[in-house]
């Protein structure tokens, strides 16, 4: 196919999929730290519903915080959805499901503040939902939840290339060798061992996606 006619067909899937979408559709969002951003971020690309994520920080004091500088902010996602698909109790519902939010020290092997989990809520209703979740996910695992709800908070996009980390094909040098961003990643990510202690923690809860991104 050519350039020409794939650009045509492009536009008029989109154009279909405008057509299709709810005149009532609209896209709301969500702000969470889980640890690694790379992490959280392609977590929720594989959630139902969900039409964009963004690495960033958040929580902090410092303005335009760096991957290197960014002193009391964590490492936050800013999650958009379509609110006909999905809707907030349910995203963070599965977000705890990706992470060990009973960790106050970090998530798996990157430790300290910046790492540490939370959940910013918008609105009183969303942290009501937020609370909720995490009163059923202390139920379901007979233990203290240690995420927060906080309030809202700036968010501040990371550098370009910590979007889509994961599906990067950048070469890299990195502790396994020059490879792609998204070979790196995978790397990380078992050897972190992300999935691994979450499907220890939630058994047959843990979010079906981690089993994708970490296979």
């Amino acid at each position: 196919m050519t350039l020409l006619k794939k650009t045509i067909a492009a536009l008029s899937l989109a154009a279909t999929a405008l057509t299709a979408m709810p005149a009532s559709a609209e896209t709301k969002s969500l702000v969470v730290a889980g640890g690694c951003f790379w992490c959280v971020e392609s977590d929720f690309d594989h959630m139902e519903g969900v039409v964009a994520t963004t690495s960033g920080y958040a929580g902090g004091e410092m303005d335009n915080p760096t991957y290197r500088d960014h002193g009391k902010h964590r490492e936050v996602v800013k999650v958009d959805y379509d609110d006909t698909r999905t809707d907030y109790r349910t995203l963070v519902t599965n977000f705890l499901r990706t992470i060990d939010p009973t960790d106050a020290g970090g998530q798996f092997c990157d430790r300290g503040h910046s790492y540490t989990t939370a959940i910013h809520a918008g609105t009183s209703e969303e942290a009501e939902a937020a609370r909720e979740a995490i009163a059923d996910a202390q139920e379901t695992l007979g233990k203290p939840v240690v995420t927060p709800v906080e309030g809202p908070a700036t968010f501040w996009k990371a550098e370009d290339y910590h979007q889509d980390y994961y599906l990067s094909q950048e070469r890299v040098l990195s502790r396994f060798g020059i490879v792609t961003r998204a070979k790196a990643y995978k790397g990380y990510r078992k050897g972190c061992g992300r999935d691994a202690r979450v499907r220890e923690l939630w058994g047959a809860q843990a979010f079906r996606g981690v089993e994708k991104v970490g296979s």
